[in-house]
């Protein structure tokens, strides 16, 4: 089945990312990384908002309070969208300019893990794996990585994958949803000429979606790690795929245009945009942070 792309918006993102719907809303929450701006879209037909911050908005993920947990620049923050009140988690490389947050999820555990990345052209592998819980105790899970992405899980939580766009490579771990313990790393995938790994996504089957950023590709693995389909999207750098709307139906994602020639975005207007099409298979619902 090939996938067939329609824009939500007009809104052309310099990098959208980070996806997440809301099934108790009917509500798509991204971001535009380099424009500091967290955005929403009603599915339900209300109009769009979109929220300014002082620093880049690099993930975020929904919490069981009803607020948005965000990873900024070098913290992370709850956000209560109502009152626009903001009560900081965590500060994390604070201390390095050099770097910033990057992909971040809700796990099964009720937590908030985020990667950090060489903000730097050349990406050296000074990044980490962090994970956040709601007492705002940060570990550090995985280092020694350039630009983590990918973060996903599977419906039972059992298993966790997570990539290195510069690696690049994706990597399956068992976790446990009660701890949050990661173990048996094992190399998944690596991808290059279909694309290197971004945002990740897994399906109720337990199939892993991964944007090809490079290649202007959705990729969907078999959990033995074969790509199962590699489907061509109308936009050369999609970033993250999401699923959402009824029954988990909808397969959403968000791209960017950063960097990209006058020619290049002629001849790809959708570029940067939010996008979406009929999922051959449903996902879930997504995990929410335990602070309450």
């Amino acid at each position: 089945m090939a996938l067939s792309f329609t824009p939500l918006t007009d809104l052309r993102c310099r990098i959208g990312e980070s996806p997440v719907y809301d099934d108790r809303t009917g509500r798509l929450f991204f971001v535009d990384i380099l424009s500091r701006q967290l955005h929403l879209f009603d599915l339900g037909g209300g109009s769009p908002r979109a929220w300014d911050f002082e620093s880049e908005v690099c993930s975020l993920g929904l919490a069981a309070s009803g607020r948005l947990v965000i990873a900024l620049r070098d913290r992370v923050i709850l956000f209560d969208m109502a009152t626009a009140a903001r009560q900081e988690l965590c500060t994390i490389e604070a201390d390095r300019p050099e770097t910033r947050l990057n992909d971040g999820r809700i796990g099964p555990d009720g937590a908030f893990w985020v990667g950090s990345m060489d903000d730097r052209p050349d990406k050296q592998p000074i990044g980490a794996l962090y994970r956040v819980d709601a007492s705002g105790k940060v570990e550090r899970k995985i280092e020694g990585l350039r630009v983590p992405n990918g973060l996903a899980w599977t419906a039972d939580g059992e298993i966790m994958f997570h990539a290195d766009s510069r690696g690049p490579w994706i990597d399956r771990w068992r976790f446990d949803r009660w701890t949050g313990a990661i173990s048996e790393r094992a190399r998944f995938a690596e991808p290059n000429e279909i694309g290197r790994p971004d945002g990740g996504a897994c399906d109720a089957e337990g199939f892993y979606w991964s944007a090809g950023v490079s290649a202007g590709r959705l990729n969907r693995f078999a959990p033995d790690g074969s790509l199962a389909e590699s489907h061509e999207t109308p936009v050369p750098a999609p970033t993250m795929p999401c699923f959402g709307g009824p029954d988990f139906g909808t397969l959403f994602l968000t791209s960017l245009r950063e960097g990209r020639a006058k020619e290049a975005l002629d001849a790809a207007p959708l570029s940067g945009g939010l996008l979406a099409a009929e999922a051959p298979v449903a996902g879930f619902a997504p995990w929410r942070f335990l602070d309450i």
